[in-house]
This record gives structure tokens, C-alpha cells and sequence, in this order.
């Protein structure tokens, strides 16, 4: 029988009780194909740009509804998984996520567009906090580490094979609007199936005790942590924004690289370089990583802004691994430290707050962006985009380096 690590109680299942259950790493794959679904349009926007007729703003609009419809869920539902349950919440979410695709498969114009975005977005939301909490709590004792790292790795990595697998189907295989999605879709009817068989960490799971909007909720245990570690997120995320949604433009148009594996491989980059990170943050500690993580990603900014003045795609790629190394340092140090101090009755709400945060860092920058490339054109935006968040880079370093974190991994 499953029991519950700290009191010995048995978890409910939902599935039967007796059988051996599914751990964290099966919880962590059904994170990643949730978030890659996320992702999925990122190269195609170009097409769709072609075919609808809409503007560089309208791509950063496209891009900005699904974090809105991220936050929105995060502000309202964030703890709802905390009440009734991680498994409920992540069905839920499969759900949406597979509706996001049928909108993108019947695809009518900038409506449904937008209705794809939305609903990704509130996918998103659920499993940011619901997934990661549940690949958290499935860890054996002796297994918190690893499942911390697999929890941000499924995070950060799904999001970067979102990208690489539509663009390498869009450019190499027939169907090139819609092949992508039913791949996502057959993928999502595994995690469905993975999820039907992982046990409940929530005991014993309940309905809400009302149907109004839940509060995110911030326990007084992760107030001296929460503010820097959720701040570099947002600076961490804002870079991931960038990638998503302006650099396939960038290297169809003033690079001219019009390869769509291509720009979905250099999207891949930042994510790949964002996992390496989070995998070295494990091994220096919550004290060490965020800082350093702070730094790197000036670094890498700084890379990234280059390449746009000298028209460069070797450094653009440089900078976007070096920025993802720096992003994935601070994003895990962050995670860990408010995931560690939370109470576990409200470790799914307090992880919600920070991605709220983070996904703040994706939306209203992003926008900017696009707003600026009205007047300024790509290389203008990108140029104000880099010094601004070189700012809140810096800014946050300097200050985690002289009140570090009290948490460590």
C-alpha cells in the first residue's frame, strides 16, 4: 500500500489500492508534454503571419494572451490542487491543453487563434503549480533533490521541445499547420493515461468549500525568500518571452534564415541552456545558485544584445544558452527555496505565486516588444528589451548577494 511519507497514513489513489504507483518521474513526464503543447505554435507564427495577414505586434499579442490566460488561472485557481487535489487539477489541464490544439487544428482565423492561446494558457497555469507540486510530494524520502531538478527540468524542458518538435514537423513532414497538433494530441492521451495511474498526494482530497475565485495565499515561512526568488524569475522569464515569441521572426527576417527547424531549434537553445542550469543549481546550492544565476543571465543578455547589433546567429545562440544557463541557476534556486519553506497544505498555492511572478515576466515585457517594433523595427525593440532587463537583472543579483536566501537546497 502507498502510504503518506510523513504520517504513515495511505494516500488516496483514485486507482485501486495495492498496486505499486507510478513516482515522480512519470509525474514529471506528464509536466513536460503539458508544457510543450504550450509551445508548439512558436515557429509557426511566421505562417500564420502569411496567411492571416496580421503584424509583428499582433504576434506579441498572440504570445501575451496565453500568459494572460496563465496568470488569470494562477491568480484565481493557483491553490486549488492544495483542496482537491494534484490528479483532478492536472486532468483538468490535459483537458485544456487538448482543446487548445483542436482549436489550432480548425484553425478560422485570428479568433481561434486566440482561443488556442487562451486555453493553453490556462493549462499552463494549472500545471505550474498541480505538476509540480505532485512530482515534489511523489519523492521518496532520500529522492527531493532529483525530483526538484525533474520538476523544473520537465518545466523548462517541455517548453523547449514544444518549439523543436513543430518546427522540425512543420518543415520536414506534410500538414505543416496541423501535424504538430495531433502529435500533441497523441501525446496527450498518454499523460492521460499516466495520470489515471499516479497516486494522490493530497489526503484525503475534498471539494472547495465555495466556488469563488481561490487567493493566492503567501505563509509568513516563505516571506524572507519569496520576493528575490520570485523578482530573478520574473528577469529569467522575460528572456524566455523574448525567445518565444520574437527570435523565429528575428532570424526569418534580418537574418533571413526562413528554416523552420531552425528557428525552432534556436528557440530550443535558451531552454536547453535554462535545463543545463538547473542541473548545476543542484550542485552549488539555493545560496550560491541565485545570485550566480543572476549574473550569468546579464551575461547572456548582453550576448543576446549583440547579436542583434552585428546581425549575428552563432552569438544570438551563444547568448541564448548562456542567458538559458543563467535563467535555469535562479529559477531552480527560487523554486527550491519557496518550495522548501512552504507548509505543505499551501505548497501548491505558494509555487502558483511564483509562477504568477514569473509569467508576469513573460506577458508585459513581451508586449513591449512588440509595441516598440512598430517604431524601432526587431533590432531597436530587442536592443531597449536587453537593457531593460539587464536592469532587473543586476538589480537582483546585487541584492541576493548581500541577503542571500536562508534556505538551501
Amino acid at each position: 500500500m502507498i502510504t503518506d511519507r510523513d504520517d504513515g497514513h495511505p494516500l488516496e489513489t483514485g486507482a485501486g489500492h495495492g498496486a505499486r504507483r507510478p513516482g515522480y518521474p512519470v509525474a514529471a513526464g506528464v509536466f513536460a508534454i503539458g508544457m510543450a503543447g504550450t509551445t508548439l505554435p512558436t515557429p509557426l507564427y511566421g505562417l500564420y503571419r502569411e496567411q492571416l495577414g496580421f503584424s509583428e505586434l499582433m504576434v506579441t499579442v498572440v504570445f501575451a494572451v496565453y500568459a494572460l490566460g496563465v496568470i488569470t488561472v494562477l491568480l484565481l485557481a493557483g491553490n486549488v490542487s492544495d483542496t482537491v487535489g494534484r490528479r483532478p487539477v492536472l486532468f483538468c489541464a490535459l483537458g485544456l491543453s487538448a482543446a487548445s490544439a483542436l482549436c489550432f487544428l480548425f484553425e478560422g482565423g485570428l479568433p481561434m487563434l486566440l482561443l488556442g492561446r487562451v486555453l493553453s494558457g490556462f493549462a499552463a497555469g494549472l500545471f505550474s503549480g498541480a505538476a509540480t507540486a505532485a512530482v515534489l510530494e511523489l519523492a521518496k524520502p532520500g529522492q527531493e533533490a532529483h525530483a526538484g531538478f525533474a520538476a523544473t527540468a520537465a518545466n523548462m524542458g517541455g517548453l523547449g521541445c514544444g518549439p523543436l518538435l513543430s518546427g522540425l514537423l512543420a518543415q520536414y513532414a506534410p500538414w505543416p499547420l496541423k501535424l504538430p497538433f495531433l502529435v500533441h494530441l497523441g501525446l496527450v492521451v498518454l499523460a492521460t493515461g499516466a495520470t489515471w495511474l499516479l497516486p494522490e498526494t493530497v489526503r484525503p482530497p475534498r471539494r472547495p468549500s465555495s466556488l469563488r475565485p481561490q487567493r493566492l495565499h503567501l505563509p509568513h515561512e516563505v516571506r524572507g525568500v519569496f520576493a528575490p526568488s520570485a523578482i530573478a524569475a520574473f528577469a529569467g522569464f522575460a528572456l524566455l518571452g523574448l525567445f518565444t515569441a520574437i527570435a523565429p521572426s528575428f532570424v526569418g527576417q534580418t537574418l533571413g534564415v526562413h528554416n523552420l527547424a531552425v528557428a525552432g531549434a534556436v528557440v530550443f537553445t535558451v531552454f536547453l541552456g535554462s535545463t543545463v542550469g538547473q542541473s548545476l543549481s543542484g550542485r552549488i546550492g539555493v545560496r550560491t545558485a541565485l545570485p550566480a544565476g543572476c549574473l550569468v543571465l546579464v551575461a547572456g543578455l548582453v550576448l543576446v544584445a549583440t547579436s542583434l547589433a552585428v546581425t549575428s546567429l552563432p552569438v544570438l545562440v551563444t547568448g541564448a544558452v548562456c542567458g538559458g544557463i543563467g535563467q535555469g541557476l535562479a529559477f531552480r534556486a527560487g523554486l527550491t527555496a519557496v518550495g522548501h519553506a512552504a507548509p505543505p497544505e499551501h505548497r501548491g498555492g505558494t509555487i502558483s505565486a511564483f509562477f504568477l511572478v514569473a509569467y508576469l515576466g513573460i506577458s508585459l515585457p513581451v508586449v513591449g516588444v512588440g509595441a516598440l517594433t512598430m517604431e524601432l523595427g526587431l533590432r531597436g525593440a530587442g536592443l531597449t528589451f536587453s537593457a531593460c532587463v539587464i536592469a532587473v537583472a543586476v538589480a537582483v543579483g546585487l541584492y541576493v548577494l548581500r541577503r542571500p536566501p536562508t534556505d538551501d537546497d
